[in-house]
């Protein structure tokens, strides 16, 4: 399951993340990486972005990242 497809108000753990090079070091540099905990906070009218909570801050993700955001 990808961070795309987690249900709002719902408690993910990262297993992997997908993706190269710029893509995969922007999405770690923001804080998340394997093993951290994510709390999907709402998801926007249109579906894009999610609004997620990541080490006791809100981040905004689109869903193309979250989709390279493997959690379980």
């Amino acid at each position: 399951m990808t961070l795309k497809e987690a249900k709002v108000k719902s408690t993910v753990k990262v297993v992997k993340l997908h993706g190269e090079g710029a893509v995969k070091r922007r999405i770690m540099d923001m804080g998340i990486t394997k093993g951290v905990v994510i709390k999907v906070v709402k998801v926007a009218p249109l579906g894009d972005p999610l609004e997620i909570n990541v080490r006791g801050y809100e981040l905004s993700l689109r869903k193309a990242d979250a989709d390279l955001i493997e959690v379980c």
